[in-house]
């Protein structure tokens, strides 16, 4: 079932660069911008709670797809490109096997243990 997961986060990867390809933006802007989501991690040094619900906002695909629905709405391409890098960084993020954060660590996820906890 993992794979088939996998699999299915791969091609909403794919389905992303796409998207990007056909934005207005030099190819740099994508490795630049991929990681930017995972400064919702800095929750953390408040408390598990708050980091896992920074985490969790900023990782969830539907906030991508509402905020490149908003960029097509509007014909923004700085808002496409945010909704882009959103939708994107969480397929690829999935795909390596870091899902949703639950409030007592950071590594139970809702795919499963992660890290030194991890069996």
């Amino acid at each position: 079932m993992k794979n088939i997961l996998k699999l299915e986060e791969l091609a909403e990867f794919i389905l992303g660069i796409l998207i990007f390809s056909r934005l207005e933006f030099a190819w740099w802007y994508f490795p630049a911008l991929l990681l930017l989501p995972d400064l919702g991690m800095l929750g953390y040094l408040i408390n598990s709670k708050i980091g896992a619900w920074l985490y969790n906002f900023g990782h969830h695909k539907a906030l991508g797809i509402a905020i490149l629905a908003l960029g097509f709405y509007e014909q923004n391409q700085g808002i496409l490109l945010f909704g882009t890098i959103l939708f994107v960084h969480s397929a690829f993020d999935r795909m390596m096997g870091y899902g949703l954060k639950y409030e007592d660590s950071f590594e139970n996820t809702h795919l499963g243990r992660i890290g030194k906890t991890a069996k």
